[in-house]
């Protein structure tokens, strides 16, 4: 199935598979294999990026605190009375991350 994975994910899962790979080249084959259209990037808290299987347009949730990411089911998502882009630009795409915790208690 799909996956959403950060690199530091991915590189603890080479090491633990036995494959004698850097870091740094981890990142360098994620960006190169976004830019072929093989992947796509979630930036979803700060510096923490995640890379998506999944390349077609959908929707995430995020469960903060957990760093954990999942595709919304395909359904009707809007957005609406989106800005202007700047002059000589257009808008390609809309990402959204819905972010969830757990409930308080009331």
């Amino acid at each position: 199935g799909d996956r959403h994975l950060s690199a530091e994910e991915l590189h603890e899962e080479a090491q633990a598979a036995g494959v004698p790979v850097s870091l740094a080249t981890v990142y360098n084959a994620l960006h190169q294999f976004t830019q072929a259209g093989l992947l796509r990037i979630l930036a979803v808290e700060g510096s923490k990026t995640y890379f998506d299987t999944n390349t077609s347009d959908h929707h995430h949730f995020y469960i903060e605190g957990e760093n954990r990411i999942f595709d919304i089911a395909n359904g009707p998502v809007t957005v609406t009375n989106l800005p202007d882009p700047p002059e000589g630009m257009e808008i390609a795409n809309v990402d959204i991350v819905v972010r969830l915790r757990p409930k308080r208690p009331e």
